[in-house]
């Protein structure tokens, strides 16, 4: 893959995720939706550790709390610690099986889910409603899809026109 072709792919699938995170939904819609960016950042930092890092995830993070309207530093702080578990664990990681790997994208997410809860409960006192373990379980179930379509994406050979 090329620098430029590349760099300009994982920038696009980002940019999806992120219009995919921000999307209006119905609110019953909504509580199932996962966290896409993060999904998108888990997967281009074990495909390709040398290129989306601890920075990509901050800088996404930063540009999801203000998409968002969270408080700024929130999503940038639970990307950033995701992603260097992913990066210090990658070569572990892409030996397991795919249910392992499912297990471990689980955890993430479930990291990620507590980190945000628990800075809006310094913010206000939050309540943990049902509702909160969605969008980790609707992410873990996504995994499969999300790695074959941005597998695919990876793979895919550019387009010569001329």
């Amino acid at each position: 893959m090329s620098n430029s072709y590349g760099f300009g792919r994982i920038i696009m699938t980002l940019v999806v995720a992120m219009c995919l995170k921000i999307a209006p939904l119905p609110t019953t819609l909504a509580v199932y939706n996962p966290d896409w960016v993060l999904l998108t950042l888990i997967y281009w930092s074990l495909a390709l550790p040398e290129r989306v890092g601890i920075f990509h995830a901050w800088s996404f993070g930063l540009l999801t709390d203000v998409l968002t309207g969270r408080m700024f530093g929130q999503y940038a702080l639970a990307y950033s610690l995701v992603i260097y578990i992913c990066l210090s664990l990658h070569k572990r990681l892409r030996q397991f099986p795919f249910i392992q790997q499912a297990l471990f994208i689980f955890c993430c997410l479930l990291l990620a889910q507590l980190l945000l809860f628990f800075i809006k409960n310094i913010q206000y006192t939050a309540q943990l409603r049902p509702t909160f373990w969605l969008p980790v379980f609707v992410g873990t179930l996504c995994w499969p899809l999300v790695y074959t379509v941005l597998r695919f994406v990876r793979l895919a050979k550019p387009i010569n026109t001329g």
